[in-house]
């Protein structure tokens, strides 16, 4: 990765993308002075900003505050379009959604987070609204288990500064029962969190490789703890959930050896 220097860093582009963020659920149509509020930049930065998002057809105005529009949309589509294993794995976890009648997603890690890349959901279970794009804490979700165990030692290490704040009853909160929480998912090939990011929540997680071996997404499928016990989800879902992962391996497989083949029979040509 080539190295950046404070010359190279445009400051513009930070504050465009913090005004954009600033619109949640929280704040799904604020004003100028909330914006300003929210993201610490002053209120005539704010107006500028708003206005070229304007132009460029992001936000609109609505009398005195601001929505989004549907173009912002368009952003996440370019993830998917750039990132082909998405959309390889989207039959798949139908699949598996609809074997378990629980809900399955993909996720990636950003930082110490979670973000939700692929999913399919049979019913909402989470006091929170999950969709593509959402985020969650890594420490306290199968997801972040499984994407943490096979990182690289400085993400462990970034995720336990972070803090490991507790969000449900059983919430690991001790940065040694999290490694060796990590050490268990590496041994055991899976993840399981119970009541750690809500109190209830059962979710499981399997990581998803990529043609050279390495941890591409984590696989997840959750439900709560009235309709399968931690045994059950071990006993019968992981092993569906292992199928399902080596699948989406498969699949990329053949979709890379695809492409050498395609870029062989160009040679000579060009």
């Amino acid at each position: 990765m080539t190295a950046m220097s404070e010359r190279d860093y445009v400051q513009s582009i930070e504050r465009g993308f913090a005004v954009l963020l600033a619109f949640d659920a929280d704040r799904p149509t604020p004003t100028l002075a909330e914006v300003a509020t929210a993201t610490g930049l002053s209120r005539p930065a704010v107006r500028r900003i708003l206005l070229t998002l304007q132009k460029l057809g992001y936000v609109a105005a609505q009398g005195t505050r601001w929505t989004l529009t549907p173009r912002v949309l368009t952003i996440g589509q370019h993830y998917a379009a750039t990132h082909n294993f998405v959309e390889t794995a989207q039959p798949h976890l139908l699949r598996l959604a609809e074997e378990t009648q629980e809900s399955a997603s993909l996720a990636q890690l950003d930082g110490t987070d979670v973000v939700y890349v692929a999913r399919v959901q049979v019913r909402r279970i989470m006091a929170i609204s999950v969709d593509v794009g959402s985020r969650v804490p890594a420490h306290a979700t199968s997801m972040g288990r499984v994407l943490a165990a096979w990182a690289d030692a400085s993400v462990v290490d970034a995720v336990l500064a972070a803090g490991l704040p507790r969000l449900a009853q059983r919430t690991i909160t001790d940065p040694t029962a999290f490694r060796d929480a990590l050490h268990q998912v590496r041994q055991d090939g899976y993840a399981l969190v119970e009541s750690e990011l809500e109190d209830g929540l059962l979710s499981a997680s399997v990581p998803v490789r990529t043609p050279e071996g390495s941890v591409l997404a984590a696989l997840a499928y959750s439900t709560t703890v009235g309709r399968r016990t931690a045994e059950q989800v071990v006993d019968k879902v992981v092993p569906l959930m292992l199928e399902t992962a080596e699948a989406i391996a498969s699949d990329l497989r053949l979709l890379s050896g695809t492409r050498r083949l395609d870029t062989q029979a160009r040679d000579g040509f060009y």
